[in-house]
């Protein structure tokens, strides 16, 4: 009877540790896809606990605020059951039957299969809960009435996963999956239509984001990314830096801080290749040759050259190379090279500082410090500069600019 006993308490041990070996597993794949799916990007104000919500989308009918996703069962989803989460991520239905609108990228994530959805709830259930009660939404009627997205996803939100296409490889199909699902890079690279529905037609193609601009990443050679080398695109989704082609900023620098830096190298080489054969767009800013207009300055310029050598020279020189790292080159950016200066003005005003990555990728804002004439000035300065576009940036576009971020 004994030998029974110890039988049978050495198989429920032998149980257990294998159910908790399972459950580790399932939450560091879920922890890997809620890093794939940018979750806490989204569902995390700056400075604020990690999962709260409370961070606010500005949409063309108001003002959404991302929800609490920790366990909480009074303020977060800890009351949630497996099939309110995975009705959230693939049909945009949560518990009680509660419509989101698409500012919640579900029409991406619907793409994705229930076992990886339960993996992200399993890591997220694997939290401490954590009380913040959601923040109002400020949309006005008739937007206000949630029931009305039925109605737009019967017409714009496919409720389908993601097939493997047998005529690509495993690596292209990996990456179609990371970007079209999980990742979904769609929702802010592609402009929407009237509805705020993205537009297939011009998938990739780039949009605005606030006062950002999300550049084209289609496979077009002069205005997306199909003329990059791999390996330059690898470590731009990888790191967020590549001289000469791009420095992430703003949305895509926390895109790199919170998402990509964390997948394998494989995924981000899949994604790569993803994004080199997909359809080429031939809209949007083309990056600049790499090269110095040393012209005469025009008339008036003399401020924004002055105030790039007073402010901007210690880390970038007047010939477009970083003054001490390769990290603040300003050659071939397509930022300089966009005549409305948009990310270049966003820049200047939120400055760029990743928490991850070394003081060589941090720069200051200047928004305190320097006038909206000096930002213009100095705006107008380096985009004809390193350019290739007569652009003249106003005072009013700052301004725009500043509000727009403080909202």
């Amino acid at each position: 009877m004994t030998f029974i006993k110890v039988a049978l308490a050495a198989t429920l041990a032998m149980l257990g540790a294998s159910a908790q070996a399972a459950d580790a597993q399932l939450i560091a794949k879920g922890e890997y896809l809620t890093r794939a799916a940018d979750c806490e990007a989204c569902h995390t104000t700056p400075g604020g606990k990690p999962f709260t919500g409370g961070l606010a989308f500005q949409l063309p009918f108001g003002t959404l605020y991302s929800p609490n996703i920790t366990p909480d069962t009074a303020t977060g989803i800890g009351s949630w059951s497996d099939d309110d989460f995975v009705s959230a991520l693939q049909k945009g239905v949560g518990k009680d039957g509660k419509h989101y609108y698409p500012a919640f990228p579900y029409t991406s994530y619907t793409l994705m299969p229930r076992e990886d959805i339960l993996a992200i709830k399993a890591y997220l259930f694997s939290m401490a809960p954590v009380s913040q009660p959601p923040k109002d939404n400020t949309i006005g009627f008739p937007f206000n009435q949630r029931w009305g997205m039925a109605f737009w996803n019967r017409v714009f939100a496919g409720d389908k996963r993601f097939v493997p296409d047998p005529q690509q490889s495993a690596e292209w199909n990996r990456g179609a999956y990371l970007v079209e699902g999980p990742g979904h890079c769609g929702e802010c690279h592609s402009p929407r239509n009237l509805f705020q529905a993205v537009d297939s037609s011009k998938s990739l193609a780039g949009a605005a984001i606030g006062n950002w601009q999300a550049y084209n990443i289609s496979s077009d050679k002069s205005h997306g990314v199909g003329g990059w080398p791999r390996d330059v695109l690898a470590r731009y989704l990888a790191t967020g830096q590549a001289p000469g082609y791009a420095m992430a900023g703003g949305p895509m620098s926390d895109v790199v801080e919170h998402s990509l830096r964390f997948l394998t190298p494989a995924d981000i080489q899949a994604v790569a290749v993803y994004l080199q054969a997909s359809p080429a767009r031939s809209e949007g800013i083309i990056r600049p040759p790499v090269a110095v207009n040393d012209g005469p300055l025009a008339p008036g310029d003399g401020l924004g050259r002055k105030v790039f050598v007073d402010a901007c020279a210690g880390c970038h020189r007047l010939d477009g190379q970083g003054n001490q790292t390769s990290v603040a080159t300003l050659t071939g950016l397509k930022t300089l090279n966009d005549p409305s200066g948009t990310n270049m003005i966003a820049v200047l005003l939120a400055g760029h500082y990743p928490y991850t990555f070394g003081p060589q990728q941090k720069m200051p804002d200047f928004a305190q410090s320097y006038s909206n004439k000096e930002l213009a000035a100095v705006s107008t300065f380096v985009l004809r500069r390193f350019g290739a576009t007569d652009a003249r940036i106003t005072e009013q576009q700052v301004a725009r600019s500043r509000a727009s971020a403080l909202h």
